[in-house]
């Protein structure tokens, strides 16, 4: 329907219902308020013409701290913070997207090839996400589209991948009659991140955003991981999950971040694997010597967390599908005091008086102790902590690490239960 119809629909509470499975009744209001602003927005970039409305979600990361990319297993979710987009169809093959606070040029996806000055851009997830849908066999169009994010950009919800299926989910329904799958979709958007924008990274980010819920995913297979969505929502429990802000800048860690897969990797090989998922902590007990003289003592801690995080995050599905929430919590403490202690993701090694994870950690200790969880969120180093806070601590919980980090720092999150999709 045109814009302006649309925005009339919303007014008149016809999306209520669909606003409110995806953000909770409670965010309802400004929820409308934020897409109305959109459609504005759109309006006067585009005409009142045929628009169309997209979200693809943030998600946050439960279990299985950095070992996607050891193609292990994972626990992770979408949430109810996410990137939408008001969409007007085109008749060329010409991506003009316009974004709150980027600059962006027009793409034109009829052509696939890597440019090598679109490294880090905007534009090369565009062109990327185009060429991977043709890849497969998928149609891939223009659109002119305007969009805004409410994920938080460095602090491992991953809005670089909720971007990455949001394009995906655009092409799927423009182009594809909405038949592209969420697992390609995911698969689509690594790899527009991995050849086009030119940074390496796992695939959890992208298939929680684009398969939606709480999943369990086993990416033994890498073409076709094992994804399974387990029943589980913290607030039937009592429990909020919430994730803290520590608003420490992570733009400078990308050589901290590169260095925990490439020493895991440089395990697995000695251990003649290429990956540590094809090892066992029997064969890094028996070559400790060898791995310590040839890939140091760091790259077999680290190892050593990752072949015991694979299993626990496994341990942690099968807690939630028994509805065994103590067993589920304290393999969660577990999860962090491994990244703490062997995986080394909390402090930026040589920084002694900036520790502002480390910190959030012993500040969720002094609250919660033993009753909830805790734990370092994403690639750690910066960016955000995670937490399972008994709802009568929460208040407490919030002002304590509020007094540290500044008002506003902690997000109270909501499991959503869809992923990448058209909301209208």
């Amino acid at each position: 329907m045109k814009n302006t119809e649309l925005k009339q629909w919303i007014l008149d509470g016809k999306l209520d219902e669909k606003l409110a499975f995806l953000y909770g009744s409670e965010n309802l209001d400004a929820q409308k308020e934020r897409y109305l602003s959109v459609l504005q927005k759109t309006l006067e970039l585009f005409g009142d013409s045929e628009t169309k409305l997209f979200s693809a979600p943030g998600r946050t990361e439960v279990g299985g701290n950095h070992t996607d990319h050891q193609l292990g297993r994972v626990l992770a979710a979408s949430i109810n913070l996410d990137t939408i987009a008001a969409v007007v169809p085109s008749s060329d093959n010409v991506v003009r997207l316009a974004s709150r606070g980027f600059e962006i040029k027009p793409v034109d996806i009829s052509d696939t090839e890597i440019h090598l000055e679109e490294k880090n851009t905007t534009e090369s997830l565009i062109r990327g996400v185009a060429a991977g849908l043709k890849e497969r066999g998928y149609n891939a169009g223009g659109f002119m589209a305007y969009s805004e994010s409410d994920v938080i950009a460095g602090g491992g919800m991953s809005s670089s991948a909720a971007f990455e299926v949001l394009l995906g989910t655009i092409q799927s329904y423009l182009y594809n009659e909405g038949k592209v799958s969420p697992e390609d979709i995911a698969k689509i958007g690594q790899y527009a991140e991995n050849v086009y924008f030119m940074k390496a990274s796992g695939l959890m980010d992208q298939m929680a955003s684009s398969v939606g819920s709480f999943v369990a995913i086993d990416f033994y297979e890498k073409e076709a991981p094992v994804v399974s969505k387990v029943p589980f929502d913290p607030e039937e429990y009592g429990i909020d999950l919430i994730l803290t802000d520590i608003r420490a800048d992570h733009a400078e860690l990308s050589d901290e971040y590169s260095a925990i897969p490439n020493e895991m990797k440089g395990v697995a090989r000695r251990l003649g694997q290429e990956v540590l998922s094809r090892c066992t902590v029997e064969d890094l007990l028996k070559n400790v010597a060898e791995i310590r003289e040839k890939c140091g003592d760091r790259a077999f801690l680290r190892a050593y967390h990752f072949l015991n995080e694979t299993r626990r995050a496994d341990d942690e599905k099968n807690a939630l599908l028994k509805k065994d929430i103590d067993t589920f919590l304290k393999l969660v403490r577990e999860s962090g005091y491994s990244s703490w202690m062997y995986l080394q993701n909390i402090c930026v090694p040589g920084s002694k008086s900036e520790q502002p994870v480390a910190l959030g950690l012993a500040l969720s200790d002094a609250v919660l102790g033993n009753e909830g969880a805790y734990r370092v969120h994403g690639g750690g180093f910066a960016g955000t902590i995670q937490a399972f806070v008994p709802k009568a601590k929460t208040e407490e919980y919030i002002r304590t690490l509020e007094a540290a980090f500044g008002e506003g720092c902690c997000y109270i999150l909501k499991i959503r239960g869809v992923g990448g999709t058209e909301v209208i």
